[in-house]
């Protein structure tokens, strides 16, 4: 089995290899989670999910930094993108510098398999991780 996560983009982040995610966002006033997911998906990664895939709800989480995360997983047979054609967001860089530098959300993105997935996702999103290999027969 493997796992699709998204590396997060900006200085932060470059020379760090633990901090992999599923990917995700912001719901929208009015959006459902799962719309939620699938529009985040394809703006972080550019790959579309068909939203009547068959999909294994896998609960949520709360990250350190306080945000909720809801996740699911469904089986996709796709390549990896060679770029992610991810939203940007902007930020002062170098440190009081007053230059503002725009950042991929995403910078790349890819399938892991289960165990290494599980070595480099944030801490947080574990559980997620291993309500998935649990929900399908698989030791996380």
């Amino acid at each position: 089995m493997e796992v699709f996560l998204a590396h997060p983009g900006g200085p932060f982040f470059v020379k760090r290899d633990d901090c992999w995610s599923l990917p995700n966002g912001e719901i929208e006033p009015g959006e459902d989670m799962l719309a939620t997911a699938l529009r985040e998906f394809h703006e972080e990664v550019g790959i579309r999910i068909d939203p009547q895939s068959q999909f294994i709800e896998l609960g949520s989480i709360r990250q350190k930094g306080g945000k909720i995360v809801h996740a699911w997983g469904v089986e996709k047979d796709c390549p990896p993108p060679a770029t992610c054609p991810s939203n940007t967001f902007a930020m002062e860089w170098p440190p009081r510098s007053g230059r503002v530098r725009h950042f991929p959300e995403v910078d790349q993105a890819r399938y892991f398999p289960l165990a290494e997935a599980r070595k480099k996702m944030k801490d947080s999103q574990v559980p997620l991780l291993e309500r998935l290999a649990a929900a399908l027969g698989f030791s996380a």
